[in-house]
């Protein structure tokens, strides 16, 4: 639970009375008010990450209140700004909301109204800047050589630690984690930012490929091996030469290749299948297993031998549950990521959201979360952005709809986008979705959608 009492509050009025009933209100409140005089005093005390919000009359001489709201806009369109009109003038008030405020108070208005439209400005600038941190952070990341390894907890930061340092020497690696935990992903990162970067990195899922054939796919064959070999292939290893095997799921891979596995590892050669002459490999290997390997060897479904042979550098990777203070972070990244692939956008998580997701075991670890940012992006809309509902199963469930269905809710999905975008404007959505202004009108009667549902809309 955030404390924001005593977070600044702007108030602009070059009526003293006001600007003394509106400060005592605020400070009652556990706020920490700053009477101004003019807008211009105003824009001076801004900075890109003022926390709090603004609370200004309209009609004032100088730089009025409208003229503030664009200028505030045009520096930072998150910053929440309060406007107060004249009596009756609901024009004036229709008018600032077009332009982006926050709200607007009338006057005369009563002191209880004023510290709670305060109050959610203040958390709604909250909710923005953590965001904003969350995108900077994300960005920051960029800069790294290959897959990015998103946390900021101490364990995370100890296994980006490793991961650099692994990186740099030759010693094969064994990953060690649950399912959906990002063994891949660290695999990747520590192809990318070794010496061997500008080589093959060759993923092999141990548990997906039939036994039949496994030992061809990693070793290769000579043509005429064994019937069906109609010309000599190479196998995974051997394409890999110079560069990295990935080997995932080794847990599944069966007793008798082990063997040959051991004998590639320690020898650093491979014979196809029908060959005679070992081919010298150049490999770095890196395993990853979601089970104990060594009470898998001490029950017999696991060579010994194989096992100390992998376990000369071990990383475990944690599961999320483990590192909790992370999860909004990697949400925002996999929702920013779904987001500029599917050219939506998502509102930053309120509070009630990020309880939703530090309250939640996450049985499938970073895949779950991933899977529900995207979830998020693209069917948000339809569930009024309620990760609960999203979570618990309220989403129609994709995968157990028919084709129709899931393009009917993209379809709708967009379509609520633009019109939050564009604040309901409809010759704005017409032109961003590329559609005419009558088929525009047939898709919001289908799916129940108002465009003056939008007209206040805020954008993330």
């Amino acid at each position: 639970m955030h404390d924001d009492t005593d977070t600044p509050v702007l108030i602009i009025d070059d009526e003293e009375h006001l600007r003394i009933t509106a400060s005592q209100t605020l400070e009652l409140a556990g706020y920490t008010p700053q009477a101004l005089i003019s807008a211009e005093a105003a824009l001076e005390r801004l900075t890109p990450d003022f926390p709090g919000v603004l609370v200004s009359d309209i009609r004032m001489p100088g730089m009025d209140g409208m003229t503030l709201l664009r200028e505030v806009r045009r520096r930072d369109p998150d910053l929440p700004v309060i406007l107060i009109t004249g009596h009756g003038d609901i024009s004036t008030a229709v008018e600032a909301m077009r332009e982006g405020a926050w709200d607007f108070l009338e006057k005369p208005f009563a002191g209880e109204r004023l510290v709670e439209m305060v109050r959610r400005g203040i958390e709604k600038r909250r909710l923005s800047l953590e965001n904003r941190q969350l995108k900077a952070e994300l960005e920051a990341q960029q800069s790294a050589p290959g897959p990015r390894i998103v946390g900021r907890t101490p364990v995370m930061q100890r296994l980006a630690s490793m991961v650099q340092r692994i990186s740099q020497v030759e010693a094969d690696v064994l990953l060690f984690g649950e399912t959906g935990t990002g063994k891949d992903l660290v695999a990747r990162s520590l192809h990318e930012r070794s010496a061997r970067s500008g080589q093959p990195f060759v993923a092999i899922n141990c548990g997906a490929v039939p036994e039949a054939i496994i030992e061809s796919e990693l070793f290769g064959h000579e043509k005429g091996a064994f019937t069906g070999a109609m010309e000599r292939r190479i196998g995974k290893f051997e394409h890999a030469n110079g560069g990295t095997v990935f080997l995932d799921e080794i847990e599944s891979m069966p007793l008798g290749l082990q063997v040959k596995l051991l004998r590639v590892l320690q020898e650093r050669c491979v014979e196809r299948l029908g060959a005679n002459v070992p081919t010298p490999l150049d490999i770095r290997v890196i395993a990853a297993t979601k089970t104990d390997l060594k009470a898998a060897a001490d029950e017999g479904q696991f060579r010994e031998d194989l096992y100390y042979r992998l376990n000369v550098v071990t990383l475990p990777i944690p599961a999320l549950r483990e590192r909790r203070e992370d999860i909004p972070l990697l949400f925002q990244h996999f929702a920013v990521v779904a987001a500029n692939r599917s050219g939506l956008e998502a509102p930053p998580l309120d509070a009630n959201s990020i309880s939703t997701l530090m309250a939640h075991d996450w049985p499938g670890n970073v895949r779950e979360l991933r899977n529900l940012a995207e979830r998020y992006v693209l069917l948000g809309a339809a569930h009024d952005y309620r990760l609960d509902a999203l979570l618990d199963g309220a989403d129609p469930g994709l995968g157990d709809m028919a084709l129709p269905q899931q393009v009917e809710l993209f379809e709708k999905s967009l379509i609520s986008q633009s019109l939050a975008s564009h604040r309901g404007r409809i010759p704005a959505v017409c032109e961003h979705l590329g559609l005419p202004r009558k088929t525009l009108y047939d898709k919001l009667k289908k799916y129940s959608l108002k465009a003056e549902d939008y007209r206040h809309a805020t954008t993330p």
